[in-house]
Parts: C-alpha cells; sequence; structure tokens
C-alpha cells in the first residue's frame, strides 16, 4: 500500500466518522458502487486520476451515482474521490472498505467479526463450496444467492451482506482472504483487533481470558479471539494478529529441534 493510498485511507474513514445517517442502505450502495467502479476501466481511472481537478472527479460522482444513492452515499463517495490513491485498485478497495465499515457502524450490537470467521472457518472446511464461491466464471447472482441461503437464520443482516456482496466481485482474491480482511475491518471500525488463535485442543473460558488480557496490553488495544482447533499445533498455542505470528506451540519447537539437528 503507497503512501498516498494510506493518507487517503485515513480521510475517508475519518468521513464516515463524521457521517450521519450511515445504515445498512449506505453499506449496501457502497457496496454496489464498488462494483461499478471495480467493473469499468473507464470509471476507476477517471476517478482514480489524481492529475484531474478535483471538481471533475466530483462531477462523475455526481453523474454516476448522484441521483441513485443516498445523500450519505454520495457524500463518502465524493470524499473518496477527492483523495489522492496509489492505483484505480486502491480506490476500489477503499470503496469496499467503506461498505465494510459502514455495515459495521450500522449495526453497533452486532457481531459481525465472529460471524464473518465463522463463515471462513465453514469455506475452509468445504473445499466444494469454496470453489463454487470462488470460481472466476460463477454466476455473481447465484453466489450471492448461495451466501444468503448459507447465513439466513445464522447470521446478522450485516454479515449477510458483507459476506455476499465480496463474493460477486473477488477481484483476483481467494474467499477466505476476502473474509479475514473483512474481519479485521470490522474489529478496526470497532476500536480492537483480532487475534486467531490455534491450538490443539479447545482452550477453556479462563485460558481466553487471561490470553486476551495479556494480548490487549502488548498491542494496547482490545483484542477479540477467534479460535481453531488444529491438531498439527500437538501442544500450546499459535496466535496470528494481522501479520504477526506468536508461535508457542510444541510443533514449533519440534520442527525448530529437528532443523537444529539437521545441520
Amino acid at each position: 500500500m503507497g503512501s498516498a493510498t494510506t493518507q487517503a485511507l485515513a480521510a475517508t474513514t475519518t468521513a464516515l466518522g463524521a457521517a450521519s445517517g450511515v445504515d445498512l442502505d449506505v453499506a449496501r450502495e457502497l457496496f454496489a458502487a464498488a462494483r461499478a467502479v471495480g467493473d469499468s476501466s473507464q470509471l476507476s481511472g477517471a476517478l482514480a486520476d489524481s492529475a484531474a481537478p478535483v471538481a471533475a472527479r466530483r462531477k462523475v460522482v455526481a453523474d454516476v451515482f448522484g441521483r441513485a444513492v443516498k445523500p450519505t452515499t454520495a457524500s463518502l463517495l465524493t470524499t473518496a474521490v477527492e483523495q489522492r490513491w496509489s492505483s484505480a485498485d486502491d480506490l476500489v478497495d477503499a470503496i469496499e472498505e467503506l461498505a465494510i465499515r459502514a455495515a459495521a457502524v450500522a449495526t453497533p450490537a452486532a457481531e459481525l467479526d465472529e460471524e464473518l470467521f465463522r463463515f471462513s472457518r465453514t469455506i475452509a472446511g468445504n473445499p466444494e463450496l469454496e470453489l463454487a464461491l470462488g470460481s472466476r466464471v460463477g454466476d455473481t447472482a447465484a453466489k450471492r444467492a448461495l451466501v444468503e441461503t448459507l447465513l439466513s437464520g445464522r447470521a446478522n443482516d450485516a454479515t449477510t451482506l458483507i459476506a455476499s456482496s465480496l463474493v460477486q466481485q473477488p477481484r483476483e482474491r481467494r474467499i477466505r482472504q476476502l473474509l479475514s480482511r473483512a474481519t479485521r475491518i470490522v474489529a478496526d471500525q470497532r476500536g480492537r483487533k483480532v487475534a486467531t488463535v490455534y491450538s490443539a485442543s479447545p482452550i477453556s473460558d479462563a485460558q481466553s481470558t487471561r490470553l486476551a488480557a495479556a494480548l490487549s496490553q502488548r498491542y494496547g488495544a482490545a483484542v477479540s479471539l477467534n479460535t481453531v482447533v488444529d491438531p498439527t499445533v500437538i501442544g500450546g498455542l499459535r496466535v496470528q494478529i494481522a501479520d504477526d505470528v506468536i508461535d508457542a506451540s510444541v510443533s514449533s519447537r519440534l520442527a525448530d529441534v529437528r532443523q537444529r539437528l539437521a545441520g
């Protein structure tokens, strides 16, 4: 991610925080806008062209989206195109991120990150499902309908919106990767980090509480845990937070011993 994009993302996130009337309709419209911009190289190029006057980029947003979306959505899209992006793809990613954050804002009481994580584990355990949702030649409407059916009655409407929207525009990304990114974005919007904990057997509530407290102290933010039972860990824990990995597993120590013995 380029420095221009980093600054632009900060500006769009701030704009969302200051916006009023953010609901699931706004999130839905932002997802649709991300698909429209991502599907048109001409549109994405025009909106991400930092050499073009800002007024011209605003006019494109007004002409393409102005009457079709709510004022809050139009305002957020305008803020996005006013920024300087490192690439057109970064602009599309940013609009998608705004949509995910808007869904989190619209449903403050829902555990969206936990539901997204559970859905990603369901996909991980079903290769046929992952193939069906990740196929580049699959019908997007069919993918959306499949996700909606799978999550009906099992997840919040915001979770369903996020997951069903992401599968419609994977853009060379794996479905589990998309869901993991969405999980991190939702957690960040709510001021916390997400740790994925791998263990050979389920960890107790007391262990979860102690681990979450230790990680919160280390990272200076509230940390929520998603746990995965992985027999290959053998014993101990492996914890991943974003790009950080804390590996205190027996399998890791055994691998280290084998490596030393080999040479």
